[in-house]
């Protein structure tokens, strides 16, 4: 009978055959799984370690707005020009009325630059005299345009220059509207009387004076803001 065994064999038994690799495989993935168990905190761990150090070193990813001003604002150097202007234009015109009109006209420079009253109705040098009125409402709305644009005024260039413009266009405004013949229809008085030009006084200079030097800071880029551009 033994004998008989031994040549036929002995018949496999599935539950003794598969409990070795069973059992192996079994170990091997509760083994991976204790594994995956086990390194999961610590990833977590290290994501939320980065996230807090991300957070504590205080770094925004969204860029930062620049809230620095721009510079100090020159609207008191526009203004001192503007009354430094108006009031030497005015001082002058009260001494041409009191001194000067009416009488003969006194050389300077010989005939080269010569001291003459002379009531203009008309515009810078006496041209327009037709359009006393027009002149009148320009030099107004230029007055407007100024003290609008000096809320935004950080250029001093740009400031002496708007200042000369405003004292100017005060200066004749006030002779428009408190001198003969009426309100709004005022003759300037000149006085400025170069040889072979126009008879003209402080404010037309300074109104000229003012409008050269806008056009040098628009030709180098210059803006009224400060800021300078390059075409």
């Amino acid at each position: 009978m033994a004998e008989a065994e031994r040549i036929i064999g002995t018949p496999d038994i599935p539950g003794a055959a598969g409990a070795g690799p069973e059992q192996s495989d079994g170990n091997a993935a509760s083994g991976d799984r204790s594994g995956s168990d086990e390194s999961a905190p610590a990833e977590r761990s290290g994501t939320d370690s980065v996230a807090d150090s991300g957070a504590d070193s205080g770094v925004d990813e969204t860029p930062a707005t620049d809230e620095r001003p721009k510079g100090k604002r020159r609207i008191a150097v526009l203004f001192t020009v503007a009354v430094l202007a108006y009031a030497l234009d005015l001082i002058s015109k009260m001494i041409v009325v009191a001194k000067l009109e009416h009488h003969d006209s006194i050389e300077i420079v010989g005939d080269w630059l010569k001291f003459e009253a002379i009531r203009n109705a008309g515009a810078a040098f006496g041209f327009g005299e037709a359009f006393t009125i027009i002149f009148t409402v320009i030099a107004a709305a230029v007055i407007v345009v100024i003290a609008r644009l000096a809320r935004k005024l950080y250029s001093l260039p740009w400031a002496i220059a708007l200042g000369l413009l405003l004292g100017g266009a005060l200066g004749n405004l006030t002779d428009r509207i408190f001198r003969s013949p009426g309100v709004f229809e005022g003759a300037v008085v000149d006085f400025i009387a170069p040889k072979h030009f126009a008879v003209f006084n402080l404010a037309d200079s300074a109104i000229v004076c003012g409008g050269i030097l806008i056009v040098l800071l628009s030709f180098r880029g210059l803006d009224p803001d400060g800021t300078v551009h390059r075409d």
